[in-house]
C-alpha cells in the first residue's frame, strides 16, 4: 500500500526519518503502508531516507540485513549505547532496501518511570497503571528514538531534517523532540484514532455523537486514557498533522481537537498488479480452484449448478460491527428470501475470510476432502483412456454416454467412493471448529438470519476463520488469489479510516462494495461519479439507520 502523491512535489529537507513500531515488525496494516511507500519516497531522498523501528531479534530474520554504519552514525550509536540504547544499522529487505535503524531498547527499560513522569509533567499524559506490553513498551522505544534523532541532529547540525511518526506508539519520540526543542521538523500521522476505534468496537454510535461527548472523559471510561492522551498531544505538538482520509480527519478534529493539516490517501503500486488480460486469465484459474473446494464442501450433501454460481466475499479483521459484518449477513438473508420467492436457479456462495478463534479444521471436512481427492486421483489415473474415448465418440458420432467413456471396473470402483463421500444433513457454516462456537457472533448471525446452508437456500455461506496463506490445507490460495477467483467483494464498514481492500479488488479486476464511512469510499465519491454499473459501489451509511443500509445493500 503506497502513499501515492497526488501532485508532484519537491523535497525540502536534506534527510527524512520515518518512525514506526511496524518497521521490520509486522503487526498490522501500517507495516504494509510503510513497506510499499519506501521505494517511492526514496525516489526523492535516495540514501538520505531512513526507516526507524524496534529491534526484536526473533523478527529480523529475512526482514533486515545488518551493515556497518558510517563514521558519523557510529559516533551517534556509541553515545546512545552509554544510555542503554543499542542501535542496529542496515537495510530493510523490501523494494528499494532503505537504510534502516532498529532500536534495541531492552537496556533502557529501567527508565520507564522516568519517561512516564516526564510525559506527565510536560504533556499531562496520565499513564498510571498501564500495562508493559500494551503501552509502556512502545513508549520506552519511541522515547529512545527521540534521543536517537536528537543525537543525529547534533551530529548533522547543518542539515535540514524531517521526522515522520506513525500512530501514538511512536508519539513519545515526537514529544521528546518538542520537549528538548530539537530543531527537527515533525510530522505526526494517525491512521485511525484510538478512541474512535474503541467506541466503534464497543458498538457505540460514533459519527452521530461527535458533538455530544467529552473525548477525554470517554477515554477514561474505556481505560485508554494513556494512549488517547499520547495521540492527542502528538497531534497538537507536531509541526504537521496528517491522516489518511476525510472521514478520519473529521474524527480527529472532534476527538483530538485538531484538524489535520494534510490528507495523505493510501494507494497501491499498480506495477505489482495484473493487466486486464492477466486478471481475466487468473480469474478463471482461481475460480476453478474455489469451485473444487465447493465440490467437497457442499456436494456431499447436495449439488447445484457451478456454472450458475457467483462467488462473493468479505475479508478483514474480526470486527463484527465495525467491518459491517452484521449488515452484510442481514442483507444476504434478504437476498436469499428474494431469490427463493422468485424461484431463481442462481446460487450465491459467500466466503467470510475473517480470522477467528479456531481449534482445527472440521473432521468431516477433512474426510470429505480425502474422499474427493481419491475420486480425482482415479480420474487422473485413467485420464488418457477417458480422453481417447471422448474423442472416439465425437468422431464416430456415436454419442457420449456414461458407458462410452468409462469402463465397468472404473464405474464400479468410483460408485463406492462417491457413496463414501455422500453425507446427510447440511454443510457446516464454518470450515473450522471454533472455541465457544455457539456464541461466535458470525455463526450466531447466520443462524438468526436463516442462513443455514439448506438445500433450498440460494445463498450459501462459508465462514473461513484463518489467514489466507496459500497453504492452509483447504483452498490453498493466497489472499489475492482468493479475491481474483471471486466475483464481488463486499465491505459495508461502519468504521474504516481508509479501507484499501476495495482498491485492491479493483486492481485485481474484481468489483466491490464500500461505504461513505470508509475513507476510500468518500474518496471515490469525491473524485468520481457513480455510474449505473460502477466497478466500486459506494453504499450510503452516514446518517442512515441499519435497516436502510441493509435494504440498499
Amino acid at each position: 500500500m503506497t502513499w501515492y502523491l497526488l501532485i508532484k512535489m519537491e523535497k525540502e529537507a536534506d534527510y527524512l526519518f520515518e518512525v514506526s513500531w511496524e518497521i521490520c515488525n509486522k503487526v498490522g496494516g501500517i507495516y504494509t503502508v510503510v513497506k510499499s511507500k519506501a521505494a517511492e519516497i526514496m525516489g526523492y531522498y535516495k540514501e538520505n531516507y531512513f526507516a526507524i523501528g524496534p529491534f526484536f531479534p526473533e523478527k529480523v530474520a529475512g526482514e533486515f540485513q545488518e551493515k556497518v554504519p558510517s563514521d558519523k552514525l557510529r559516533q551517534v550509536f556509541e553515545k546512545l549505547q552509554k544510555q542503554g540504547i543499542k542501535c542496529h544499522y542496515g537495510s530493510w529487505l523490501i523494494k528499494g532496501e532503505p537504510n534502516t535503524i532498529l532500536v534495541d531498547f531492552s537496556g533502557f527499560t529501567s527508565k520507564k518511570d522516568e519517561i512516564k513522569t516526564s510525559l506527565w509533567q510536560n504533556f499531562k499524559i496520565d499513564s498510571l497503571n498501564t500495562q508493559y506490553f500494551d503501552f509502556d513498551e512502545p513508549i520506552i522505544w519511541s522515547y529512545a528514538v527521540g534521543k536517537l534523532l536528537e543525537e543525529i541532529k547534533n551530529t548533522f547540525n547543518d542539515k535540514k531534517i524531517v521526522a515522520q511518526f506513525h500512530e501514538w506508539l511512536a508519539g513519545a519520540g515526537l514529544l521528546y523532540l518538542k520537549q528538548m526543542n530539537v530543531k527537527i521538523g515533525t510530522v505526526f500521522t494517525t491512521h485511525a484514532t484510538i478512541l474512535g476505534r474503541t467506541m466503534s468496537f464497543a458498538n457505540e454510535e460514533l459519527y452521530e455523537t461527535f458533538d455530544k461527548i467529552n473525548p477525554e472523559k470517554k477515554a477514561y471510561d474505556y481505560g485508554i486514557q494513556a494512549k488517547y492522551l499520547t495521540e492527542k498531544q502528538s497531534a497538537l505538538n507536531a509541526d504537521v498533522f496528517t491522516t489518511v482520509s476525510e472521514i478520519t480527519a473529521l474524527e480527529a478534529e472532534h476527538l483530538l481537537g485538531k484538524k489535520p493539516d494534510v490528507l495523505l490517501p493510501n494507494g497501491l503500486d499498480l506495477k505489482k498488479f495484473p493487466t486486464f488480460e492477466e486478471a481475466s486469465i487468473k480469474h478463471r484459474l482461481y475460480r476453478e480452484r474455489i469451485r473444487e473446494f465447493l465440490l467437497y464442501y457442499f456436494f456431499p450433501y447436495y449439488s447445484f449448478d457451478l456454472d450458475d454460481t457467483l462467488l462473493y466475499f468479505l475479508c478483514g479483521r474480526y470486527e463484527f460491527r465495525a467491518k459491517g459484518i452484521d449488515i452484510f449477513v442481514k442483507a444476504l438473508a434478504k437476498l436469499n428470501e428474494k431469490l427463493k420467492r422468485n424461484n431463481s436457479k442462481k446460487t450465491i456462495v459467500v466466503f467470510f475470510w475473517v480470522p477467528g478463534n479456531i481449534r482445527s479444521i472440521k473432521t468431516e471436512l477433512l474426510e470429505s476432502r480425502a474422499f474427493f481427492e481419491d475420486i480425482k486421483d482415479s480420474v487422473n489415473d485413467d485420464i488418457n483412456e477417458i480422453k481417447n474415448k471422448i474423442i472416439y465418440s465425437l468422431v464416430s458420432k456415436k454419442g457420449i454416454t456414461e458407458k462410452t467413456i468409462f469402463n465397468e471396473d472404473f464405474m464400479h470402483e468410483n460408485k463406492k467412493k462417491v457413496l463414501k463421500l455422500m453425507k446427510k444433513g447440511n454443510p457446516a457454516l464454518s470450515t473450522h471448529d471454533l472455541h465457544d462456537e455457539q456464541n461466535d457472533p458470525i455463526i450466531k448471525a447466520f443462524n438468526e438470519n436463516g442462513l443455514t446452508n439448506k438445500k433450498e437456500d440460494r445463498v450459501k455461506v462459508v465462514f473461513y476463520p484463518i489467514y489466507l496463506t496459500g497453504a492452509d490445507g483447504l483452498l490453498d490460495l493466497s489472499y489475492y488469489e482468493c479475491m481474483q477467483g471471486s466475483h464481488l467483494g463486499v465491505f459495508p464498514s461502519y468504521y474504516e479510516p481508509w479501507g484499501y481492500t476495495p482498491l485492491e479488488a479493483a486492481a485485481l479486476g474484481v468489483s466491490s462494495v464500500t461505504t461513505d464511512l470508509a475513507g476510500f469510499g468518500r474518496y471515490v465519491n469525491e473524485k468520481s461519479v457513480q455510474s449505473k454499473n460502477p466497478g466500486i459501489f459506494v453504499l450510503k451509511r452516514l446518517g442512515k439507520k441499519d435497516d436502510e443500509v441493509v435494504n440498499e445493500l
